[in-house]
């Protein structure tokens, strides 16, 4: 068995070797595309990739012997006659994310995507269907972009206890739960506060940018949110929320990764907020908390000391299975082993085009 750090780029999708022996990021498809998204579906061991064309729109492929050939799927879209829609459907942008569904759901796939839809496939991304219920919601008006025009789905959380229950994180449309598989949903985060708004908005639960969520799998009530204003963990799946505060060196950036045993421990790679989006100061760290927040480490060993400017995006942060070891991507392509829990970092690879996705996997 061969360990692989999956790598989404701009500029195509790499494997590189996780355990950190010498070797070039070796290329699986897609050089010179910007790839928005990729899935290693661990019940069957296929690999999804999702591109995001720009002029000449988004695709979508997938691989039964990772990445040697690729199949082209049909992309989730809006049909012509689904509710509201009539002759001025929307199209789908880019896909966003990819989840898998539960083990109990053979072939079942999620995609979240520009502008703020969720889709689901029941037969590994052959066809797909737009989850209506979600889409009609009528605080959809209220839903607006972030770092993009449209709001947009990218956090998709499936309860290993029971594949029904989702949890979806939206910017900047909040936090939304469904108990029944995606036939009703509900509006989250309680406690969530966006100091974008006006002060007697700031608490909408309707206009909440989480940036990313993360999910301890021993433990799927524990959810960690790295907000556009902060730092914020749910202890009951994501219904309400409190805030950590004081985090240094900020509590501002787009990635986390929770520990997938221990419910307290999570990572954060911080930077300045808003228009800058750089490392404070200049050193690119990541913090770490093995308490549920109360307080912070900041991780450096082996990570540039000063003048760097590497911007971590919601995806391009994991953690394996163990929680031992942890992966980093960053804008200006460089991509980052953490060991034991983030002790100490070593670079892989310093050359690969902007980073959008990291992802463990065994090939």
């Amino acid at each position: 068995m061969t360990e692989d750090l999956l790598v989404a780029t701009r500029k195509g999708l790499f494997a590189v070797d996780s355990a950190g022996a010498e070797g070039a990021p070796r290329c699986l498809g897609f050089l010179g595309d910007p790839v928005s998204a990729v899935l290693h579906d661990r019940r069957d061991g296929t690999l999804y990739a999702a591109l995001n064309l720009g002029h000449f729109g988004s695709k979508l492929h997938r691989s039964e012997d990772f990445g040697a050939t690729w199949k082209e799927l049909p992309l989730p879209a809006f049909a012509q006659a689904a509710p509201g829609n009539g002759a001025d459907a929307p199209s789908v942008t880019f896909i966003w994310t990819l989840e898998p569904g539960g083990d109990d759901q053979a072939g079942r796939l999620w995609a979240g995507t520009l502008p703020g839809a969720l889709f689901r496939s029941d037969d590994r991304g052959e066809t797909w269907q737009l989850v209506e219920a979600l889409w009609n919601q009528p605080s959809r008006s209220d839903w607006f972009g972030g770092g993009y025009d449209e709001p947009g789905i990218h956090s998709i959380v499936v309860d290993p206890r029971d594949s029904r229950r989702l949890t979806v994180g939206i910017s900047c449309g909040g936090v939304w739960l469904s108990e029944d598989d995606g036939a009703t949903w509900q509006i989250g985060g309680k406690g969530l506060a966006a100091d974008y708004m006006p002060p007697d908005r700031r608490d909408d639960p309707s206009i909440q940018d989480p940036h990313r969520l993360a999910f301890c799998a021993a433990a799927p009530e524990t959810l960690w949110c790295q907000h556009h204003c902060g730092i914020f963990r749910s202890d009951d799946g994501g219904r309400t929320f409190v805030s950590i505060d004081n985090v240094r060196p900020s509590g501002f950036g787009f990635a986390v990764a929770a520990h997938p045993a221990d419910p307290k421990t999570a990572w954060f790679v911080p930077a300045v907020k808003d228009e800058c989006r750089v490392p404070v100061d200049g050193c690119f760290v990541v913090t770490r908390t093995r308490d549920g927040g109360d307080s912070f480490e900041t991780l450096t060993r082996g990570l540039p000391e000063t003048t760097a400017f590497d911007l971590v995006y919601r995806h391009a942060f994991s953690v394996d299975d163990r929680g031992e070891r942890l992966a980093m991507g960053s804008t200006t392509g460089a991509l980052w082993l953490g060991r034991d829990g983030g002790e100490s970092w070593s670079l892989l690879s310093g050359h690969l085009p902007p980073i959008n996705q990291v992802v463990f996997c065994t090939a």
